[in-house]
């Protein structure tokens, strides 16, 4: 029997591993540059005085809906999308990818010996329905000094991802408490993305 498949809406190599892990079977729909105008579409700059939670509730939701029209477009076979969406939160800011190792590093360094919270929201669409679920987590680094971010940022490994780190990678020796979601921090709650897969009746 062919396992049925869903497309996933997005680049991240880890919210494929975390797909891999509990057994979904997946096609990557990924953007096209200048493909009848989504960049409008998917612009994600924070509107006006969004809090965090709308605001990646928001991206997520929008992303799985411009998944299924471009299936239209490219006269794909029509499945479930599936999308998420990532951000930071600190002292109610909206934290999300830095633009290069210098924004990397100050972010890093507000990070420093504190709390923040992690939030990724998950997102199906079939095209008839969309439904939306919202991890939430918190974490706590311990102190960082300055040449240790140096060092991290010189990876590399802060540059794509929401608020510099990857808890995954180099950054977990920064991580001192977690509370919440390991997989909704690396980008893909898994929980909450195995309650969306059943009500759309995919078999896990």
């Amino acid at each position: 029997m062919i396992p049925p498949r869903i497309y996933l809406a997005s680049r991240s190599p880890r919210r494929r591993e975390l797909l891999h892990q509990i057994g979904v079977h997946f096609d990557l729909l990924t953007f096209r540059g200048g493909e009848r105008g989504e960049d409008a579409d998917l612009d994600e700059t924070p509107l006006g005085h969004e809090d965090p939670e709308r605001y990646v509730t928001r991206l997520a939701l929008t992303k799985a809906e411009c998944g299924v029209r471009r299936l239209g477009w490219r006269q794909l076979t029509r499945r479930p999308v599936l999308s998420a969406d990532t951000a930071l939160e600190v002292d109610g800011r909206i934290v999300g990818k830095p633009s290069g190792a210098p924004e990397a590093a100050r972010i890093l360094a507000g990070l420093g010996g504190r709390r923040h919270r992690v939030l990724t929201a998950v997102a199906i669409s079939d095209g008839e329905h969309t439904r939306c679920r919202l991890s939430i987590s918190e974490v706590k680094f311990r102190e960082l000094a300055e040449e240790e971010i140096r060092r991290y940022v010189a990876t590399g490994e802060p540059l794509d991802k929401a608020g510099a780190y990857g808890i995954q990678g180099r950054a977990a020796m920064f991580v001192e408490e977690i509370r919440g979601s390991y997989s909704g921090i690396m980008g893909l709650p898994l929980f909450e993305t195995a309650e969306l897969l059943r009500e759309f009746d995919y078999p896990l």
